[in-house]
């Protein structure tokens, strides 16, 4: 199953993208994860959308064969990072490359609280009508203290942790087949 992976954090020592590459190695043999990039998509804009800029066409492509996403946000004044709000507001407009589609969600912080609010924003937007994405219920990888439960090569230590992204990628991935028979 082709999952296309947005990670709403473009820091080069990200905790949230460390934690997509742990995802997409650990379940390599039964998720093909393709973190797509989002630093360069152009600011969206009305004016533009029916001749989109390079950086946009490129950016829906590579989402455009996706079967489901992973989205993996850090939480950014109880909300999500503008540039991943950015990227999806293009995904909400033409093709809508995440309408019906399965959709599962993540994220870490050094706080107490990994994420929660800006997860919960972020279910609101994937629900909008413009977006339509299925998301994954009650699953919220929410992931606090990263920094104390993942090692300097981004490999997850705390047992907890991983056995419960373990048990959500079990529930996702019959989730996201049933979602593709009813796309396809």
């Amino acid at each position: 199953m082709k999952v296309a992976a947005l990670v709403g954090s473009i820091r080069k020592e990200s905790y949230n993208m460390k934690l997509t590459k742990f995802i997409q190695e650990r379940y390599k043999n039964r998720l093909d994860i393709k973190i797509v990039p989002i630093r360069d998509v152009a600011f969206y804009d009305q004016d533009i959308e029916n001749v989109a800029p390079a950086s946009v066409q490129r950016f829906k492509a590579a989402v455009a064969d996706a079967d489901a996403f992973l989205i993996v946000t850090p939480e950014f004044n109880h909300s999500i990072p503008g540039v991943l709000k950015n990227a999806l507001d293009w995904l909400s407009r033409g093709d809508r490359e995440m309408a019906n589609k399965a959709t599962f969600i993540a994220g870490a912080t050094m706080g107490a609280l990994g994420t929660v609010r800006a997860q919960m924003q972020l279910r609101q937007i994937l629900n909008a009508p413009g977006m339509g994405a299925n998301v994954l219920p009650g699953n919220e990888i929410l992931i606090g203290g990263i920094q104390h439960k993942m090692d300097e090569g981004g490999q997850l230590t705390d047992k907890q942790t991983v056995d419960f992204i373990d048990n959500v990628v079990e529930q996702f991935i019959p989730f996201a087949e049933k979602q593709k028979e009813k796309v396809y």
